[in-house]
């Protein structure tokens, strides 16, 4: 399309970035995303003022929509049958997302990347099968945090098109506003009061989570120091937004073992946030108890020495245990390295669930002598957690295996399967939780260096700000995932020192929430955009063919540090 036509500026601007983009000129092509969470904030307070809107218009040939912030059609209300077949063969439907970079000029992608009002008429639409329209998009923004929501669109046929279309809009965008702030305010209110009866019930130590609130009790800020209570608040992000009760066990930097207790706070139907109750399990250890460093493992913080103690001791008493935590935390590196330091002389045996011979391969391991580590053991079926357990009572029996060590590996909030829990894990009186990395962040710097170490990489160090900078990244795949990080640094940097800069663009977000593939890619293309540009945002949005406000928004979103 040229871009040299007498048209407003915005629309030459969305034009050119629509240009930028890619997008087909004549036909959409937008993505279509299932699993939509149709039940939130945005959605709940905007029914009633869509559902009122479409009765004004029952006679009028508009259509109402209604899309979250990246412009995915939550909503579709009115509009006659002759328009919603117009919209079907656009995609503009519930499911599909309307963002500028994907279709084109129009009121819902345009509206977001300008963050604000806007009404395309016909012929400005960049995509030519999308000139039949006149759409007006406003955004809705949350009134407290000043967040973007979303955007209420009114979609016609450019020839009823008119300027009314835009002020319509606008006002249902605010009418949606205003009723989200009367939801949060009743939310907030509901968990309030939770909360205060909770702390005059109990007189213990207390948190408060909701999507705006956090509040930790006076009791909390006196019973734990700051280290204790920075933990503390960590773990209570694992609990954020449940809507069943939780209950888990912190291992505090002072040495104290923390129970929390998680209960979900409603307003009717609707999820307020959730109380925490915290509750001291054991006291710190005497200042002499030492934990004595193990070959093979890395980590001197209060939580990963408390952890290694827990399998050395196991281990030393040839207590049979299962090692429980998320993927990459490093069960298996544990359990072999105490096994090695706490009996050199054994072979261990490891074998995975996905192992067809699983229970053939235990069998001949066990009647060797071999002590045993079974992976992965939340995935086994049925018929070889009957097995297993028929194999187990003959090692307990000292029939086959005679004093052998058996430990199990498992994901925590796997599906309930009674089989396991029934057959199999009795034969385990312990259970050991191996920390994410998130909560023993400190550990980071030793890290880098043994796994940079492992890897065979000679003369790479890392700066004090890369190194500051891994330490407060969330690590979703924990060890595993910043081994491959570390990976992708040694392969471009093979000697000298690694700076911020020079880390992966997914290290330069700092944000905990877990992002979409297609948010990872747009969060590593402002990264580079920025880095390219030495930083200047004005330029980096002008090269990805964004607004100055859309960058801004998203470095904020994505917590990107430049």
């Amino acid at each position: 399309m040229a871009t040299d036509l007498p048209v407003r500026n915005s629309i030459r601007m969305s034009w050119q970035r629509s240009q930028a983009s890619s997008v087909d000129t004549d036909q959409p092509a937008p993505a279509y995303f299932a699993g939509i969470d149709f039940d939130t904030t945005l959605t709940r307070a905007a029914r009633p003022v869509i559902d009122a809107l479409s009765s004004e218009l029952t006679d009028e040939p508009v259509c109402i929509i209604l899309t979250d912030a990246k412009g995915i059609v939550l909503d579709r209300r009115g509009g006659d049958r002759s328009l919603i077949r117009r919209l079907d063969k656009v995609d503009l439907a519930p499911g599909f997302r309307y963002a500028e970079s994907e279709v084109g000029t129009n009121g819902i992608g345009t509206a977001l990347e300008v963050g604000g009002p806007i009404l395309v008429l016909g012929n400005e639409h960049y995509t030519g099968v999308l000139r039949s329209f006149a759409c007006a998009g406003a955004p809705i923004t949350h009134p407290v945090t000043g967040g973007l929501l979303g955007v209420l669109d009114i979609t016609t046929q450019a020839r009823n098109s008119n300027a009314v279309l835009l002020s319509v809009a606008k006002l249902a965008a605010r009418r949606i506003q205003e009723r989200v702030i009367e939801e949060a305010n009743a939310l907030d209110q509901a968990l309030l009061s939770e909360y205060y009866a909770v702390c005059r019930h109990t007189g213990g130590s207390v948190i408060a989570l909701g999507d705006e609130v956090f509040m930790i009790n006076a009791h909390a800020q006196q019973h734990f120091d700051s280290a204790d209570q920075a933990a503390l608040i960590d773990r209570t992000r694992d609990a954020r937004g449940g809507t069943r009760p939780l209950t888990f066990l912190a291992d505090l930097p002072s040495g104290i073992s923390a129970r929390l207790a998680y209960q979900p706070t409603f307003l009717g139907d609707t999820l307020a946030g959730g109380i925490v109750q915290i509750r001291e399990q054991r006291s710190a250890p005497r200042s002499g108890t030492r934990v004595p460093a193990v070959p093979g493992m890395t980590g001197s913080s209060a939580l990963w020495r408390h952890t290694t103690q827990e399998v050395l001791d196991a281990c030393g008493r040839a207590e049979w245990l299962v090692a429980e935590g998320e993927p990459g935390v490093g069960k298996l590196t544990l359990l072999r390295a105490v096994h090695d330091y706490s009996s050199p002389t054994e072979r261990l045996a490891i074998i995975d669930a996905g192992d067809h011979d699983l229970l053939t391969t235990a069998a001949s391991e066990l009647e060797s002598g071999a002590d045993l580590v079974i992976r992965h053991a939340h995935l086994l079926s049925g018929e070889v957690i009957h097995g297993l357990a028929d194999l187990l009572q003959e090692a307990r029996d000292g029939s086959i295996g005679q004093d052998a060590w058996v430990a199990l590996t498992m994901v925590p909030g796997q599906p309930d399967d009674d089989a396991l829990r029934t057959q199999l894990l009795s034969f385990f009186p312990r259970t050991v939780a191996v920390p994410p990395l998130r909560h023993h962040l400190e550990d980071v710097p030793a890290l880098v260096r043994h796994l940079l170490g492992r890897a065979g990489v000679t003369g790479v160090t890392l700066s004090t700000a890369a190194l500051n900078q891994l330490m407060r990244l969330p690590w979703s795949g924990n060890v595993t995932h910043l081994r491959t990080v570390l990976t992708d640094v040694a392969r471009r940097r093979r000697s000298g020192v690694v700076e911020l800069e020079d880390l992966p663009a997914e290290c330069h977000a700092t944000t905990r929430r877990q992002l979409t593939r297609m948010e990872a890619l747009e969060r590593d293309a402002i990264v580079g955009a920025l880095a390219a540009h030495n930083g200047d945002k004005t330029a980096a949005a002008g090269a990805l063919g964004m607004s100055r406000a859309t960058i801004y928004r998203k470095i904020r979103d994505y917590a990107i540090v430049s």
